[in-house]
Protein backbone atom coordinates (compact mmCIF):
# COMPACT_ATOMS: atom_id res chain seq x y z
CA UNK A 1 0.00 0.00 0.00
CA UNK A 2 1.13 3.58 -0.76
CA UNK A 3 1.27 6.23 1.58
CA UNK A 4 2.49 10.11 1.19
CA UNK A 5 3.77 12.20 3.70
CA UNK A 6 3.61 15.90 3.47
CA UNK A 7 6.75 17.46 5.38
CA UNK A 8 7.12 20.63 3.40
CA UNK A 9 6.24 23.44 5.58
CA UNK A 10 8.52 25.64 7.60
CA UNK A 11 6.97 25.21 10.79
CA UNK A 12 6.71 28.74 11.44
CA UNK A 13 4.82 27.90 14.88
CA UNK A 14 7.94 26.24 16.45
CA UNK A 15 10.47 28.71 16.04
CA UNK A 16 13.45 29.39 16.97
CA UNK A 17 14.12 25.49 16.49
CA UNK A 18 13.01 24.89 12.95
CA UNK A 19 15.52 27.48 11.87
CA UNK A 20 17.71 24.80 11.88
CA UNK A 21 15.63 21.57 11.63
CA UNK A 22 11.99 21.42 9.65
CA UNK A 23 9.54 20.61 11.94
CA UNK A 24 9.51 16.69 10.98
CA UNK A 25 12.71 16.25 12.00
CA UNK A 26 12.13 17.51 15.43
CA UNK A 27 13.07 14.85 17.94
CA UNK A 28 10.82 13.01 20.96
CA UNK A 29 11.71 11.99 23.91
CA UNK A 30 14.41 12.48 25.97
CA UNK A 31 16.06 8.95 26.41
CA UNK A 32 16.15 7.67 23.23
CA UNK A 33 15.24 10.54 20.63
CA UNK A 34 13.86 9.99 17.78
CA UNK A 35 12.43 12.27 15.27
CA UNK A 36 8.47 12.93 14.51
CA UNK A 37 9.63 11.93 10.73
CA UNK A 38 10.61 8.13 11.76
CA UNK A 39 7.50 7.74 14.22
CA UNK A 40 5.39 8.47 11.34
CA UNK A 41 7.73 6.36 9.06
CA UNK A 42 8.26 3.51 11.20
CA UNK A 43 3.97 3.44 12.01
CA UNK A 44 3.39 2.98 8.33
CA UNK A 45 5.47 0.46 8.08
CA UNK A 46 4.01 -1.56 10.60
CA UNK A 47 0.39 -1.20 9.47
CA UNK A 48 1.31 -2.45 5.57
CA UNK A 49 2.50 0.88 3.86
CA UNK A 50 5.71 0.29 2.73
CA UNK A 51 5.69 2.52 -0.76
CA UNK A 52 6.11 6.06 0.95
CA UNK A 53 6.59 9.72 -0.83
CA UNK A 54 7.71 12.65 1.37
CA UNK A 55 6.63 15.64 -0.05
CA UNK A 56 9.60 18.57 0.82
CA UNK A 57 9.81 21.60 0.65
CA UNK A 58 11.80 23.74 3.53
CA UNK A 59 15.31 22.35 4.36
CA UNK A 60 14.94 19.11 2.03
CA UNK A 61 18.35 18.16 2.00
CA UNK A 62 18.08 17.56 5.82
CA UNK A 63 14.84 15.41 5.18
CA UNK A 64 16.55 13.68 2.58
CA UNK A 65 19.80 12.64 4.16
CA UNK A 66 18.29 11.69 7.32
CA UNK A 67 15.85 9.00 5.79
CA UNK A 68 17.66 8.11 2.98
CA UNK A 69 16.19 5.40 0.88
CA UNK A 70 13.90 4.19 3.55
CA UNK A 71 15.56 0.61 3.64
CA UNK A 72 16.84 1.82 7.29
CA UNK A 73 12.85 1.91 7.97
CA UNK A 74 11.81 -1.13 6.30
CA UNK A 75 10.03 0.94 3.38
CA UNK A 76 10.96 2.26 0.17
CA UNK A 77 11.62 6.12 0.29
CA UNK A 78 11.01 8.68 -2.62
CA UNK A 79 10.73 12.49 -2.80
CA UNK A 80 8.70 14.98 -4.43
CA UNK A 81 9.95 18.80 -3.37
CA UNK A 82 7.67 22.04 -4.16
CA UNK A 83 9.74 24.77 -5.38
CA UNK A 84 6.55 27.07 -4.56
CA UNK A 85 5.02 26.63 -1.57
CA UNK A 86 1.50 24.37 -3.10
CA UNK A 87 -0.67 24.38 0.19
CA UNK A 88 -1.25 21.05 1.80
CA UNK A 89 -3.40 19.30 -1.36
CA UNK A 90 -1.88 20.92 -4.15
CA UNK A 91 1.80 18.62 -3.60
CA UNK A 92 -0.10 15.84 -4.48
CA UNK A 93 0.16 16.98 -7.87
CA UNK A 94 3.76 16.48 -8.18
CA UNK A 95 2.79 12.60 -7.80
CA UNK A 96 1.24 10.86 -11.17
CA UNK A 97 -2.18 9.75 -10.51
CA UNK A 98 -1.90 6.65 -8.33
CA UNK A 99 -4.41 3.27 -9.34
CA UNK A 100 -5.49 2.85 -6.50
CA UNK A 101 -6.13 4.39 -2.93
CA UNK A 102 -3.59 6.21 -1.20
CA UNK A 103 -2.61 7.83 2.55
CA UNK A 104 -1.90 11.61 3.20
CA UNK A 105 -0.71 12.07 5.98
CA UNK A 106 0.92 15.02 7.92
CA UNK A 107 4.39 14.40 8.67
CA UNK A 108 4.23 16.35 12.60
CA UNK A 109 1.50 14.39 14.13
CA UNK A 110 1.69 11.78 17.17
CA UNK A 111 -1.01 9.42 17.14
CA UNK A 112 -1.51 5.78 17.82
CA UNK A 113 -4.25 5.28 14.66
CA UNK A 114 -4.28 2.04 12.85
CA UNK A 115 -3.99 3.47 9.70
CA UNK A 116 -4.38 -0.35 8.04
CA UNK A 117 -7.82 -0.17 9.70
CA UNK A 118 -8.65 3.52 8.47
CA UNK A 119 -7.96 1.61 4.74
CA UNK A 120 -9.96 -1.07 5.32
CA UNK A 121 -13.19 1.66 6.19
CA UNK A 122 -12.35 3.58 3.33
CA UNK A 123 -12.87 0.18 0.75
CA UNK A 124 -15.24 -0.65 2.77
CA UNK A 125 -17.35 2.42 2.48
CA UNK A 126 -16.44 2.83 -1.18
CA UNK A 127 -15.86 6.63 -0.37
CA UNK A 128 -13.90 8.93 -2.98
CA UNK A 129 -11.84 10.20 0.64
CA UNK A 130 -11.68 9.55 4.41
CA UNK A 131 -10.95 12.15 6.51
CA UNK A 132 -9.53 11.08 10.07
CA UNK A 133 -11.56 12.55 12.87
CA UNK A 134 -10.72 13.62 16.53
CA UNK A 135 -13.26 14.73 18.81
CA UNK A 136 -11.77 18.14 20.55
CA UNK A 137 -13.14 20.26 23.80
CA UNK A 138 -12.37 24.30 23.82
CA UNK A 139 -12.94 26.23 26.86
CA UNK A 140 -13.62 29.68 26.01
CA UNK A 141 -12.17 31.52 28.99
CA UNK A 142 -14.78 34.58 29.30
CA UNK A 143 -18.30 34.81 29.42
CA UNK A 144 -20.09 34.67 25.52
CA UNK A 145 -22.97 37.26 24.93
CA UNK A 146 -25.49 35.78 22.17
CA UNK A 147 -27.64 38.55 20.43
CA UNK A 148 -30.18 38.21 17.61
CA UNK A 149 -31.47 40.50 14.95
CA UNK A 150 -30.77 43.53 17.15
CA UNK A 151 -26.75 43.11 18.24
CA UNK A 152 -27.79 45.37 21.22
CA UNK A 153 -30.13 43.34 22.99
CA UNK A 154 -29.20 40.27 24.71
CA UNK A 155 -30.82 37.00 23.93
CA UNK A 156 -28.30 34.60 26.07
CA UNK A 157 -25.31 34.88 28.24
CA UNK A 158 -23.10 31.47 29.00
CA UNK A 159 -20.24 31.78 31.24
CA UNK A 160 -16.85 30.07 30.54
CA UNK A 161 -19.02 27.63 28.09
CA UNK A 162 -17.42 24.38 26.72
CA UNK A 163 -17.60 23.80 23.48
CA UNK A 164 -17.23 20.23 21.58
CA UNK A 165 -15.74 19.59 17.67
CA UNK A 166 -14.86 16.87 16.11
CA UNK A 167 -11.39 17.72 14.20
CA UNK A 168 -9.06 16.50 11.41
CA UNK A 169 -5.96 14.31 12.27
CA UNK A 170 -4.12 15.34 9.06
CA UNK A 171 -4.57 11.80 8.05
CA UNK A 172 -6.80 10.74 4.59
CA UNK A 173 -7.43 8.15 2.61
CA UNK A 174 -7.76 9.69 -1.06
CA UNK A 175 -9.07 8.03 -4.21
CA UNK A 176 -7.29 7.80 -7.46
CA UNK A 177 -10.41 10.39 -8.54
CA UNK A 178 -9.12 13.19 -6.23
CA UNK A 179 -6.45 14.02 -8.73
CA UNK A 180 -8.45 14.90 -10.91
CA UNK A 181 -9.28 17.65 -8.86
CA UNK A 182 -5.38 19.05 -8.84
CA UNK A 183 -3.91 21.47 -10.95
CA UNK A 184 -0.17 21.14 -11.51
CA UNK A 185 1.33 24.18 -10.29
CA UNK A 186 -1.86 25.55 -8.05
CA UNK A 187 -1.77 26.21 -4.76
CA UNK A 188 -4.79 24.52 -2.79
CA UNK A 189 -4.93 23.28 1.05
CA UNK A 190 -6.89 19.88 1.70
CA UNK A 191 -10.35 21.62 2.67
CA UNK A 192 -10.43 23.18 -0.58
CA UNK A 193 -9.98 19.86 -2.39
CA UNK A 194 -12.40 18.05 -0.12
CA UNK A 195 -14.92 20.49 0.10
CA UNK A 196 -14.58 20.67 -3.65
CA UNK A 197 -14.66 16.70 -4.34
CA UNK A 198 -17.96 16.79 -1.75
CA UNK A 199 -19.41 19.62 -3.21
CA UNK A 200 -19.50 17.29 -6.84
CA UNK A 201 -21.19 14.08 -5.79
CA UNK A 202 -18.00 12.49 -4.31
CA UNK A 203 -18.39 10.58 -0.91
CA UNK A 204 -16.09 12.36 1.87
CA UNK A 205 -16.18 9.98 4.70
CA UNK A 206 -14.91 10.42 8.35
CA UNK A 207 -13.16 7.59 10.50
CA UNK A 208 -13.27 7.59 14.04
CA UNK A 209 -10.77 5.42 16.03
CA UNK A 210 -10.40 5.09 19.87
CA UNK A 211 -6.90 6.33 19.85
CA UNK A 212 -4.45 9.14 20.84
CA UNK A 213 -3.42 12.43 18.69
CA UNK A 214 -1.57 15.16 18.99
CA UNK A 215 -0.96 17.87 16.44
CA UNK A 216 3.08 18.76 17.10
CA UNK A 217 2.53 22.38 15.83
CA UNK A 218 3.18 24.88 19.19
CA UNK A 219 6.22 25.08 21.76
CA UNK A 220 3.09 23.89 24.35
CA UNK A 221 2.18 20.94 22.36
CA UNK A 222 5.66 19.79 21.48
CA UNK A 223 6.50 19.57 25.53
CA UNK A 224 3.51 17.47 26.02
CA UNK A 225 4.34 15.13 22.90
CA UNK A 226 7.69 14.99 24.46
CA UNK A 227 6.64 13.66 27.66
CA UNK A 228 3.89 11.33 26.14
CA UNK A 229 6.72 9.63 23.76
CA UNK A 230 8.93 9.07 26.61
CA UNK A 231 6.10 7.47 29.19
CA UNK A 232 4.58 5.53 26.32
CA UNK A 233 6.76 5.12 23.56
CA UNK A 234 5.49 0.86 22.99
CA UNK A 235 1.91 2.51 22.36
CA UNK A 236 3.44 4.44 19.51
CA UNK A 237 6.21 2.09 18.00
CA UNK A 238 4.93 -1.36 19.32
CA UNK A 239 2.57 -3.93 18.69
CA UNK A 240 -0.53 -2.11 16.60
CA UNK A 241 -2.98 -3.78 19.76
CA UNK A 242 -0.85 -1.77 22.27
CA UNK A 243 -2.54 1.13 20.64
CA UNK A 244 -5.79 1.06 21.90
CA UNK A 245 -4.72 -0.80 25.08
CA UNK A 246 -2.08 1.75 26.33
CA UNK A 247 -4.18 4.88 25.70
CA UNK A 248 -7.61 6.32 25.67
CA UNK A 249 -9.16 8.50 23.28
CA UNK A 250 -8.68 11.58 25.94
CA UNK A 251 -5.86 10.39 27.32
Amino acid sequence: MKAVILAGGKGTRLRPYTHVLPKPLMPLGEDDPMPILEVVIRQLERYGFRDVTIITGYLTELIETFCGDGRKFGVRLDYRREVAPLGTAGGLTLIDKPDEPVLVINGDILTTLDYGAMHDFHRVRGAAATIASYPREVKIDFGVLEFGDDPHVLTGYSEKPEYSFQVSMGVYILDPSAWDYLTPGQAVTMPELLEAMRTTGRAVHCYRQKCYWLDIGRHDDYATANEIFDDRRAAFLGRPDQAVLKMGRDD
